[in-house]
């Protein structure tokens, strides 16, 4: 068996690896490299493998530097499954779709430029139509499932709490009588954040590949950070100016809701200031993501679902509006009006907040606040590192605004947060494989974590190739026995007690609502609900009753 690292090896986009055995190939994650002309150009270099001779696809999660590579993995001949989360499956649609738009418009914008100049025109990256064709080959399954791939592959994804569906995946790979497990971190998450659940703790592996996105760097706290976001809003709009947020539309544009929300419907003393404020979501993929967000509750921390379950929407407040045509969009930049804008992309490397900033970046009054990683080459890097004067759609910008960077809002884990994380497996794994960070950031981690822990991790450099050794017999049994132990029992007892107390409140408000003057969608949509938890509840009722069964037929036997 070998790994083939074939993405975010020198920096923190373009995520995929390949595993390969005698008998499967498997890809994790095939993400797009994203930060300027150079690294865009490998998106159309030649995948260093054959897209048809892999089997399964196993992704992480949908941001774009995981999965924006899916549809040209396709085009070029992938016909295998692609395994997530449930919830990563409802925004992978809404990722590609809108990924396919961008790269279709930026061909055409591309091709005027070179009809114009006599030069040979450009076929984009990939299209709408080719992102609904890969959306075929996807299998969504959830949370804590055990699921077979095959005789030899068995996958379970675990919470990563990072973005709404990301996923740690466990993978147990058979050879011959020996059964190795891969643990793939995907991107970890921050402790005790609204809205997600913490990051899972695994205890056991072989191999390990973790990212290591901010693996010298440490987060303020959020609390902190979250008084700092609501003083620069307060202190905008006093004299007359704009917010404006890059925001990734996944993710932290939902998280940055659920905090606004809290002071609008609070008597914090922000609430007086903030009453005739209003906050635009200027982003149509923000705003169908945050449709996402949802519909999978599920899977929503402790705190938020008991929000929901008091009948309380997290995600909307009285002066939240979402914007979805280019007209509402461009008229936030003719109203004077003091407001906050968040909008996409969060590095503002494409989408409608370089129009935003274009109109606001020359204007002192206004504020610019960056809320998440900014990667190498990008527009919003340079505006952090101090940029003085930038371009925008062929006109130079002046830079008078505000720029503030809160990094308490940061859905990545930091260095302490990566260490704990490591730090919770019972023993030291065969290899630990550090990808997915700048070098200097792998490069300190991986002496981190050699002081604090003891191990010796291997610093992944540029594309390269490991085998990996067989010199422990694991049978499948003892690898599975590992997987499902008291811990588990314990967790799913926990859970069954859990949608007990809830479930009863909840069928008593639908029973409530199910009324003569119920709208007909509302009646759908809480019928076909009601038809999948019939089916659930007599499916777990029939799994319960196989070992009684068993055990009956035995004692039939033994009389």
């Amino acid at each position: 068996m070998k790994i083939q690292f074939c993405g975010a090896t020198a920096g923190v986009t373009g995520s995929c690896h390949l595993i390969t055995t005698e008998n499967y190939k498997i890809l994790l994650d095939c993400g797009q490299f994203q930060g300027g002309k150079a690294q865009n150009a490998l998106n159309f270099e030649a995948f260093p493998f054959d897209p048809a001779e892999v089997d399964y696809l196993i992704l992480s999660h949908a941001h774009i530097d995981h999965c924006g590579r899916i549809p040209l993995l396709v085009k070029r001949g992938f016909k295998g499954q692609i395994y997530c989360t449930d919830a990563t499956a409802d925004l992978l649609e809404v990722m590609l779709k809108d990924s396919g738009y961008i790269h279709e418009k930026e061909a055409e914008w591309q091709n005027r430029k070179n009809e114009r100049a006599g030069k040979p025109l450009v076929e984009p990256l990939y299209t709408c139509n080719d992102a609904m064709d890969a959306l075929k080959f996807v299998k969504p399954v959830l949370y804590d499932q055990l699921v077979e791939l095959n005789e030899e592959m068995r996958i379970v994804f675990n919470d990563a709490g990072h973005i709404l569906g990301s996923a740690i995946t466990e993978l147990w790979i058979t050879e011959g009588d020996n059964v190795s497990k891969i643990v793939f971190s995907g991107d970890l998450g921050v402790m005790d954040r609204p809205i997600l659940r913490n990051p899972t703790i695994i205890k056991k592996a072989d191999y390990v590949i973790m990212e290591t996105t901010y693996g010298n760097r440490l987060h303020p706290k959020n609390a902190m950070d979250v008084k700092k976001l609501m003083d620069i809003i307060r202190e905008t709009a006093a004299r007359g100016g704009t917010t404006v947020i890059p925001s990734f539309a996944v993710g932290r544009t939902q998280e940055l809701i659920y905090e606004l929300n809290r002071v609008y419907d609070s008597d914090s003393e922000y609430r007086r200031d903030f009453q005739n404020l209003m906050v635009y979501i200027d982003s149509p993929m923000a705003t169908t993501a945050t449709e996402v967000f949802k519909k999978n509750a599920q899977v929503f921390d402790e705190e938020t679902k008991e929000f929901i379950a008091s009948g309380d929407n997290p995600l909307d407040f009285k002066n939240l509006r979402f914007t979805r045509s280019s007209q509402d969009s461009m008229w936030l930049n003719t109203n004077d009006e003091p407001k906050v804008i968040i909008s996409a992309s969060g590095m503002c490397e494409a989408g409608r907040i370089r129009h935003h900033l274009k109109h606001n970046l020359w204007n002192p009054k206004s504020s610019i606040v960056f809320v998440g990683y900014q990667a190498e080459g990008t527009l919003g890097k340079l505006l952090l590192q101090g940029a003085e004067e930038v371009t925008l759609f062929g006109e130079s910008i002046k830079v008078n605004a505000q720029i503030h960077n809160l990094e308490g809002f940061s859905g990545h884990a930091d260095r302490d947060g990566l260490l704990s994380w490591l730090a919770g497996f019972q023993k030291e794994p065969k290899h630990i494989f550090l990808v997915h960070g700048e070098p200097d950031a792998k490069d300190d981690f991986a002496e981190t974590v050699k002081q604090k822990l003891g191990y010796d991790p291997i610093v992944v450099c540029g594309n390269s190739e490991f085998i990996l050794e067989k010199d422990e017999l694991v049978n499948l049994d003892q690898a599975m026995a590992d997987a499902m132990d008291a811990e588990t029992i314990v967790h799913t007892r926990n859970n069954l007690s859990d949608i007990h107390h809830r479930i009863e409140g909840i069928l008593y408000r639908a029973n409530l609502a199910v009324g003569d003057n119920i709208s007909p969608d509302l009646l759908a949509r809480i019928n076909n609900i009601v038809i999948e938890l019939e089916k659930s509840t007599i499916n777990l009722g029939a799994t319960v009753s196989e070992d009684g069964e068993k055990e009956k037929i035995q004692q039939e036997d033994v009389s």
